[in-house]
């Protein structure tokens, strides 16, 4: 099941919260994790950095601590460095670090919005239930041959016909770069996984039976294998029920984005 997932990095999902338990009075000097040569290093940012580690599975421990600090301190050196050698001003090193700023303050935006609007348990069941129907109700293990012309394709059958390999000819003449050196094997799938022509004339094959008739789609001109097929069981709601939610909020995310667009002044 392919479902566009949203994404937003530990980093940024914890940007918020380490910067509330940092927070100090507004009268009160900010503590530091380090100084170097007069340049104190924000606790804060110690508080991201751990962070991020224990996000990505190490465990919060004085240990991780110092390795945080040692590596802000080496930073902070690179840091000072590259500005005395003026590459601060160098104008692709701005462009890049607007960028990166730009990139924090959009997951950041991104996050924010996934709080703002958590999907019901209700989208998820209709989702679920509108994506199973889509599926049908078998899957099919196929393998193909494409190629850029009708007359190919009728070439490769008429190989096909007087005995020759499939596996052989996908790899002697497929232009499908992710399956020809696998002899065409797409493995398992559903008839929704694939553009219309395919997926219609894949389902018309018996078990161990090929198509006699080029299949065109926009990709080219397909010669179909089915090697098997079984019925189909989806996932577990509960199994999928976490990329269904970002598939939604994905969704509602880019239609919030279209009607800033629309209100928006482009020119």
């Amino acid at each position: 099941m392919n479902l566009k997932a949203l994404r937003t990095t530990s980093l940024v999902s914890t940007l918020i919260t380490a910067a509330m338990l940092s927070a100090a009075p507004v009268y009160a000097a900010p503590a530091a994790v380090a100084t170097v040569n007069g340049t104190a290093i924000p606790q804060s940012l110690a508080n991201l950095l751990v962070a991020e580690r224990v996000g990505q599975g190490a465990k919060d421990t004085p240990e991780l601590r110092n390795a945080v600090r040692e590596e802000l301190i080496q930073r902070e050196l690179i840091l000072q460095d590259a500005k005395k050698a003026g590459m601060a001003s160098q104008a692709d090193v701005q462009a890049a670090m607007k960028l990166a700023e730009q990139n924090v303050l959009i997951r950041a935006y991104m996050a924010n919005f996934a709080q703002k609007h958590p999907v019901s348990e209700a989208q998820l069941k209709q989702a679920y239930t509108q994506i199973n129907a889509g599926l049908g109700k078998e899957e099919f293990k196929t393998r193909h041959i494409l190629v850029s012309s009708e007359a190919q394709a009728k070439d490769v059958i008429g190989k096909l016909n007087s005995g020759d390999s499939f596996e052989n000819l996908a790899k002697q003449n497929s232009v499908d770069p992710g399956s020809k050196d696998n002899g065409g094997d797409l493995g398992w799938a559903a008839p929704s996984n694939f553009v219309k022509p395919f997926g219609d004339a894949m389902t018309k094959l018996g078990k161990g039976k090929y198509t006699t008739e080029p299949v065109k789609s926009d990709f080219g001109w397909h010669v179909i294998l089915v090697e098997d097929r079984r019925p189909l069981t989806p996932p577990p709601f509960d199994q999928v029920k976490g990329q269904l939610s970002q598939a939604i909020q994905e969704q509602e995310f880019q239609q919030q984005i279209a009607k800033q667009r629309q209100s928006a002044k482009i020119q």
